[in-house]
């Protein structure tokens, strides 16, 4: 007699499965999902819209380019081109006064609607993560994290290219997952049962990288992890010459939407540029890269970049602002007092050829003295800045926790919600770090297969290897801001909920 053969564990969709018995409880779900995304981010869109020093730019850039068709910005009474932003955010901002006016609400209105798809793609991206059994629970889980993140809500109101980029983050991420989920490995769009293939995912991840890299220039960090990721897991299946073309396709794609940007700046401005400037300088300036050097060898904290780095061009600096550890002796505190005298008292409070080559000296004389603090133990500490720092930036709160018992008595709104942000940034990281931990004891129990029926580990591995370079990268950053990682939240949320994978009553 043969054997019946074995039940296979169901298949559900990429974004949100559901079995067809549980659709209308499953929309339900969703519905409320997106309508408390919807109306957090109206919330703060219009009860506290934000502003930064870049919206200007970002809105001077968008009308130039709308109403003389020459990306740049006035001066001095001509239209000047410029490579100092990528063109994707100031081509958002016009499309969305082409189609809606010139208004800051039909900007805010805008991001806040597009930030509830990020809030779905997320369910997406966590569902790919999940076992196939768990893929619903997990994808619901996601969802509501991301609906209910402040730190992701609030930037819906504000001018700045987070929204936007978070978006086209996560859209790749959830095709380079859907790619590693399937165990197929062929150079082809589609298989068998006409569906797309991990090659094509991956190109189509690729894709949305590049449209990323127009509004984000660190974006390729991403394709870099992607295109290490999928060789690693393909070559002994297609061989190092077809691995060579996989990731070949994949770098066509990501290259396809910068071509028109890299042209217009060779036929403009007469140079090979992809990006943007490194350090954001004009034609002509030279940018102060001593003085970098040197902020590098000690800037740890998010709030002395406003005594520093953020000051030149704008105001004094005072060597009494800066923390103790900017010096190794007070020979080298007179040394840099001098140097900010100079800055303070010369034009435009800018830092010249000669003063930013003292500044570079003091910057070697220092690294010499301590290679592990500037090449690990400061960067470290930036990395730890960025990602705790309360993200109170875009609140009208002065964002200060101690001491705590002269800041309850000066606003005790203000300790409530900086104390709230803080404990919930822990809490995001813990357990994140909590559901990959879920992950792979599921994986090493042996109570799930890896692949399309248990957790995909290999795009686990992509979210964690893209935070770590990312984080890496950010630390080289002159003025390493907390919001540059607001992008990788999506990621965090969904890790948190592969939490969700196991029946926590079984358990």
């Amino acid at each position: 007699m043969i054997p019946p053969p074995a039940a296979q564990p169901r298949q559900e969709s990429t974004i949100i499965p559901a079995p067809s018995g549980g659709v209308t409880a499953l929309w339900v779900q969703v519905s409320f999902a997106i309508l408390a995304a919807l109306a957090l981010r109206l919330l703060f869109a219009l009860r506290y819209p934000g502003s930064a020093d870049d919206s200007d730019l970002y809105l001077q850039l968008a009308r130039t380019w709308a109403d003389h068709h020459v990306y740049g910005f006035p001066l001095n009474g001509d239209i000047i081109p410029t490579d100092l932003r990528t063109p994707g955010y100031p081509a958002f901002l016009a499309g969305v006064a082409l189609l809606l006016g010139r208004s800051m609400r039909a900007i805010l209105l805008s991001q806040a609607v597009l930030d509830c798809v990020t809030c779905i793609l997320t369910a997406g991206l966590a569902a790919a993560l999940a076992p196939a059994n768990a893929r619903r629970r997990v994808g619901i889980i996601a969802l509501w994290l991301t609906a209910t993140c402040p730190f992701l809500a609030n930037y819906s109101a504000v001018v700045l290219t987070e929204v936007v980029v978070t978006f086209l983050a996560t859209a790749a991420l959830w095709c380079f997952a859907l790619g590693l989920r399937d165990t197929s490995a062929r150079l082809t769009l589609r298989d068998e049962r006409n569906r797309l293939t991990p090659f094509a995912w991956a190109v189509v991840g690729a894709f949305l990288t590049g449209v990323a890299t127009l509004v984000r220039p660190e974006m390729p960090l991403l394709f870099c992890v992607a295109a290490g990721v999928y060789a690693a897991r393909e070559w002994k299946v297609l061989g190092l010459r077809r691995v060579f073309l996989f990731v070949a396709a994949m770098g066509g794609a990501l290259l396809l939407p910068l071509l028109p940007w890299a042209a217009r700046n060779w036929v403009t401005l007469h140079e090979v540029q992809l990006l943007s400037p490194r350090y954001v300088n004009l034609p002509g300036e030279t940018a102060p890269v001593g003085y970098y050097a040197w902020t590098g060898t000690w800037l740890e904290r998010y709030r002395d970049v406003y005594h520093t780095v953020w000051q030149l061009g704008v105001g004094p600096q005072d060597v009494n602002d800066l923390p103790a550890s900017a010096f190794d002796s007070p020979q080298e505190k007179a040394r840099v007092a001098a140097l900010l005298a100079q800055i303070n008292d010369g034009p435009d409070f800018e830092v010249s050829p000669e003063l930013d080559q003292q500044f570079a000296q003091i910057a070697r004389e220092r690294t010499q003295r301590h290679p592990l603090r500037t090449y690990v133990v400061a960067p470290f500490q930036r990395a730890l800045s960025i990602w705790f720092t309360p993200r109170t930036e875009l609140v009208d709160i002065d964002g200060k926790f101690w001491p705590l018992r002269q800041q309850w008595r000066d606003s005790r709104a203000n300790v409530l919600i900086t104390g709230s942000f803080a404990v919930l940034e822990y809490a995001d990281i813990a357990l994140a770090i909590a559901g990959v931990w879920l992950a792979w004891r599921t994986r090493k129990r042996g109570a799930l297969a890896q692949g399309p029926v248990g957790p995909n580990l290999w795009a686990i591995g992509l979210l964690l290897a893209y935070l770590f370079v990312r984080t890496a990268f950010l630390t080289t950053v002159e003025a390493p801001e907390p919001r540059y990682v607001v992008s990788c939240y999506p990621e965090v949320l969904a890790l948190i909920a592969l939490l969700g994978s196991v029946s926590w009553r079984r358990a």
